[in-house]
C-alpha cells in the first residue's frame, strides 16, 4: 500500500508525518538534512508515493537533494497549503506535517516548479550585485547628510567625482574627516565589489544567446534579461505567452460575488524583483528610449488616456509576453504590432 509523507521544514529540525490507508502510521522529527530524511523515509515508508513540503528558503536544496536520493519529492505552494493547515486547532510543526501528509494523500495541492541550481546561481549573482549597489547608495546618502549638518554641501555628482569632492570638502575639517573617511572607504570598497559582480554578470550575458536576444528590446538590459531567463528557465513551462504576465503578477485582480463584479489593482503575485525590473524597463521605454516601435507608441497612447503608472504597468506586462514569445521562437525584437 502506498504511503504519503508530509515534511514541515525548518532551519534546525523537520517534522515528519507518514500516512497509509487514510491513517497516520508514524510521525516524529529529524534534523533538516536531506540525506538523513531520505534514510528515515526509506526505513518507515519504503513504499512512499509522495513526499510533500512547502515552498521556503530551503525548498530548492531539499527538492534537488531528495530527488537525488530517489525520493518522490513534491514542493507545493505555501499559500495554497495555508488554508488547509489553518484548520488545525493548534499551530504546531507536528500538526503542520500531518496536514501536509493529508494533502499528499488526497492530492489536493498545487505543485510548484523548483528552479535549477544554475538558475539560482545566476539569480544570486543579480541579487548580490543589486544589494551592493543599494548599500553604496545608502552610504553616499549618509555621507551627504552628515556633511550637510556642518555646512559642507556635496554637489550632485557620482562615482570618483563624488569621492574627490568629499575629500576636498573635508580638507579643512580634521575632526569631521576622522568620522567621514571610514564611511567613504566603505563606500569605495562596496562600489568596487559591485563593479566586479557587474562585470561577471555582463560576461555571462555575452556568452548567453538568450540574453543577447532579449537585449534587442529597447529598455531591456543585462539585469532584466538575466532575471527573466532565470525565472522562466524553459519557455515550454508556459503553454501560452500571455500567461507570463499573470505569473509575474502584472494582471489585475478580479472580485465577483453576486451582482458585485469589479477589477482591482494588479495581483503582485510571483517574483517581485522581476516585476520591478519589467516596470523599470517599461519606464525606460516610455521616457528615455528613442525607438519608434509599436510597443512604445501603444504605451504612449495609454499614458494619455490612463496616466503614466497604469501605462507603464501595461507595457511591462506586454514586455513579459513578448520576451517569452521571443525565447520560444528565437526571433529578435522587431517592434511587432501590439493590440489591447
Amino acid at each position: 500500500m502506498d504511503e504519503y509523507i508530509g515534511l514541515d521544514v525548518s532551519l534546525k529540525d523537520t517534522a515528519v508525518s507518514i500516512r497509509r490507508g487514510g491513517k497516520r502510521i508514524w510521525r516524529g522529527k529529524c534534523a533538516s538534512d536531506p540525506q538523513l530524511l531520505a534514510a528515515l523515509i526509506r526505513k518507515h515508508a519504503p513504499a512512499a508515493k509522495r513526499v510533500v513540503f512547502e515552498t521556503g528558503r530551503l525548498s530548492v536544496w531539499f527538492f534537488h537533494a531528495l530527488t537525488a536520493e530517489e525520493v518522490p519529492a513534491i514542493c507545493i505552494d505555501a499559500r495554497h497549503a495555508k488554508a488547509a493547515l489553518d484548520m488545525a486547532a493548534n499551530k504546531t510543526d507536528a500538526n503542520d506535517a500531518d496536514g501536509l501528509a493529508h494533502l499528499a494523500e488526497v492530492g489536493f495541492y498545487k505543485e510548484v516548479r523548483v528552479k535549477s541550481f544554475d538558475s539560482m546561481l545566476a539569480r544570486t549573482l543579480v541579487a548580490a550585485r543589486t544589494r551592493l549597489v543599494r548599500i553604496g547608495t545608502e552610504l553616499s546618502n549618509q555621507i551627504r547628510g552628515l556633511m550637510k549638518t556642518f555646512g559642507l554641501i556635496v554637489p550632485a555628482v557620482t562615482g570618483t567625482r563624488f569621492e574627490h569632492k568629499v575629500k576636498e570638502l573635508l580638507a579643512g575639517n580634521v575632526e569631521l574627516a576622522q568620522i567621514i573617511r571610514p564611511l567613504l572607504e566603505a563606500w569605495h570598497a562596496v562600489r568596487l565589489r559591485a563593479a566586479e559582480l557587474g562585470r561577471k554578470l555582463l560576461a555571462d550575458a555575452r556568452r548567453s544567446e538568450a540574453c543577447q536576444l532579449l537585449m534587442t528590446i529597447p529598455g531591456v538590459g543585462v539585469v532584466t534579461a538575466t532575471s527573466f531567463i532565470t525565472a522562466i528557465e524553459d519557455p515550454t513551462n508556459f503553454k501560452h505567452s500571455r500567461s507570463v504576465g499573470a505569473w509575474v503578477g502584472l494582471t489585475t485582480r478580479r472580485y465577483q460575488s453576486g451582482e458585485v463584479d469589479y477589477d482591482g489593482h494588479i495581483s503582485r503575485r510571483g517574483d517581485s524583483h522581476l516585476r520591478g525590473l519589467l516596470y523599470e524597463a517599461a519606464t525606460v521605454l516610455l521616457t528615455r528610449s528613442r525607438s519608434e516601435c509599436d510597443l512604445r507608441k501603444w504605451g504612449l497612447q495609454l499614458r494619455e488616456r490612463l496616466g503614466f503608472k497604469r501605462a507603464a504597468v501595461a507595457v511591462a506586462r506586454k514586455l513579459a509576453v513578448i520576451m517569452h514569445a521571443m525565447l520560444s521562437t528565437g526571433e529578435p525584437f522587431r517592434g511587432a504590432h501590439v493590440t489591447d
